[in-house]
């Protein structure tokens, strides 16, 4: 595959969709006629978005989100294996994809956590980072750039970084960016400029996510920020 059509692959591929989380003792929500039966679980193919895949086997998308740990932003990528029935066992790992070891993350911003991991309903999927209009945003890893817009709901200006084939990040609530799609990137280079969330604060949303789940950035940067 050459390297502008890969670009093109992955720039269709990255879908995020914002959906709730609900508690562990909600029951199931019922389901719609489907045409296919749901299999045990669904590779995600070029073009797929969790709303579609859910439509296609009768399903609901909030809960194949909940079944594979998705928190409220879902970012589904081809080669991704989904849960199509509620399971206690972990997540199965994208179907081809060995398990890789965390990139040599850095903090993407100076600045105090002040929403954590899971602590609200806008935070189930990452952080939020406090700092001031117009301050440094950096790429927390070696990457590509495989999204820079505005066109996903809820996360205003967003880039992210495709940083091997299991780990991505994300940027939100940016003024303004300075990469575009395609690019590659060396951790600590620039890429926007922090901008405000919706409380009107400056802050930056910022994500890890390890095949498409989020996982606690906390847990893999380094122990302070810059």
């Amino acid at each position: 595959m050459t390297p502008g059509r890969e670009r093109r692959w992955w720039r269709s591929a990255v879908v995020l969709v914002l959906v709730a989380v609900a508690g562990c003792a909600t029951p199931e929500p019922a389901t719609r006629p489907a045409t296919v039966p749901a299999p045990e679980s669904y590779v995600v193919r070029e073009g797929d978005t969790l709303f579609g895949i859910a439509r296609r086997f009768g399903l609901d998308h909030h809960a194949i989100a909940r079944w594979n740990r998705l928190g409220d932003g879902t970012l589904i990528y081809p080669g991704q294996r989904l849960r199509l029935h509620p399971a206690g066992a972990a997540v199965p790992a994208p179907v081809g994809v060995p398990a890789t070891a965390p990139p040599a993350w850095r903090w993407p911003t100076q600045g105090r956590i002040v929403e954590a991991f899971g602590q609200t309903p806008r935070t189930a999927s990452g952080v939020l980072i406090a700092g001031r209009p117009g301050q440094e945003v950096v790429a927390a890893a070696d990457g590509e750039v495989v999204y820079a817009g505005s066109g996903l709901a809820g996360y205003g200006q967003l880039v992210i970084i495709r940083h091997d084939a299991a780990w991505l990040s994300a940027y939100g609530h940016n003024r303004e960016l300075l990469v575009h799609e395609g690019e590659r990137l060396r951790a600590g280079q620039r890429i926007a400029s922090m901008g405000e969330g919706a409380g009107r604060d400056a802050v930056l949303h910022f994500e890890i996510r390890r095949d498409g789940a989020p996982v606690d950035p906390v847990r893999l940067l380094p122990a302070a920020a810059p």
